[in-house]
């Protein structure tokens, strides 16, 4: 399971902050040949500062791939609109993969999800629990209550993944709605 670093330092608002920018620079950059020194500069600190307040860069990508998991899972947590149906908040989830401002975070997740099976640190379990992270909320998007199929719910992940890996490499919003809309439809 990927979790953040326990710090032994006070969590200060310039920490946040540095965290956040860090967050930002990675979605657009890459994680490709990351280096702290030109992250530093971008994003108006130093590598010395990083250091001492992350640890290591290692400790600083694990916090920043667990910002990118936690506001995922939030807006997930969030698509579970009781009221409508599952291929209504499904669509919804869709929306939200598909929504150009999601690019960066989502190739972020591509990425990270790769290097990941690879193993070794920060990324060593990241894939993982990814699955397992997916699996909870789309079992209480398909049926409302999280008491879902375990293989219904495996099935639409790897639909979504794929059609996901589909569109970030092409683009094709069209071509990938529409496979959508019959993976939906056939449900």
């Amino acid at each position: 399971m990927l979790t953040p670093v326990p710090l032994t330092r006070e969590e200060s608002p310039r920490r946040r902050e540095l965290l956040e920018l860090t967050f930002e620079y990675v979605a657009q950059n890459g994680l490709s040949d990351l280096s702290l020194r030109p992250l530093a500069a971008a994003i108006g600190s130093s590598p010395r500062v990083l250091l001492y307040l992350f640890g290591s860069k290692e400790s600083l990508l694990r916090e920043v791939l667990g910002l990118a998991r936690e506001r995922e899972l939030e807006f997930m947590a969030d698509a579970g609109d009781e009221a409508a149906g599952a291929t209504e908040r499904l669509r919804r989830l869709w929306d939200w993969l598909d929504d150009p401002r999601q690019a960066p975070v989502l190739r972020l997740w591509v990425e990270s999800y790769a290097r990941s099976l690879g193993g070794g640190e920060p990324w060593a379990g990241f894939a993982a629990q990814t699955v397992t992270d997916w699996l909870t909320i789309l079992g209480r998007l398909l049926d409302g209550t999280g008491q879902h199929d375990p293989a219904e719910a495996t099935m639409t992940l790897a639909v979504l993944r794929g059609l996901l890996l589909d569109l970030l490499a092409t683009g094709d919003r069209e071509r990938v709605r529409a496979a959508l809309d019959r993976f939906l439809t056939g449900r």
